[in-house]
């Protein structure tokens, strides 16, 4: 069974918004205002494309990412060659890109629990707002990759959903605090 890592920026309020700057939210970009730069606290990107397998990331953030990460050879050359797999009702596959490898579309839920049951190695899930709430209801994901930062947003696509369902208990398998406030925190979800 493969494992589904969820991996995001995080404001301390749970909020995952647009952190490099994607248009349309008030607080775009917020990961890089007023907080220095510290690399250390950005090994754990670095360390998921070297352990991942495959990428997974719903339609919006397919959109976002494959007009610009193809081309970004020098920081993402490993998700460059790596599968990847779009969770979408609505994408078609001619909307894919040529450049960025294999790309598979999933067109449920049920498509991410039966790929999770595959042979190969973790998936890396990325961005996504509404696909992280819905894999962690759906209990499909197996590990969060947490950066949280020393910021408050308020409004925002969060992490996690409010849907009321049972309480569901994580396992802190690393963390680090750095110099710039942001905190690394890795969970197992515990089955």
């Amino acid at each position: 069974m493969r494992t589904l890592i969820a991996t995001a920026f995080v404001s301390l309020d749970g909020v995952v918004d647009s952190p490099g700057g994607e248009p349309g939210y008030r607080n775009s970009g917020w990961t890089f205002k007023d907080i220095p730069f510290d690399e250390a606290a950005y090994e754990l990107k670095g360390r998921e494309q070297t352990e991942a397998a495959a990428m997974m990331m719903g339609r919006v953030s397919y959109e976002a990412f494959s007009p610009v990460w193809p081309t970004m050879t020098e920081d993402f050359p490993l998700y460059r060659t790596m599968p990847k797999y779009v969770v979408s009702t609505t994408l078609k596959d001619e909307d894919l890109v040529t450049n960025w490898g294999d790309i598979t579309i999933l067109r449920s839920l049920d498509d991410v629990a039966a790929l999770k049951e595959t042979d190969g190695g973790p998936i890396i899930l990325h961005g996504s707002a509404t696909l992280d709430r819905n894999l962690s209801d759906a209990g499909l994901i197996d590990r969060y990759h947490l950066l949280v930062f020393p910021v408050l947003l308020g409004a925002g696509k969060r992490l996690f959903s409010e849907t009321d369902k049972d309480k569901q208990s994580l396992t802190l398998v690393e963390s680090e605090s750095f110099s710039n406030g942001i905190q690394k925190l890795v969970y197992d979800v515990t089955r």
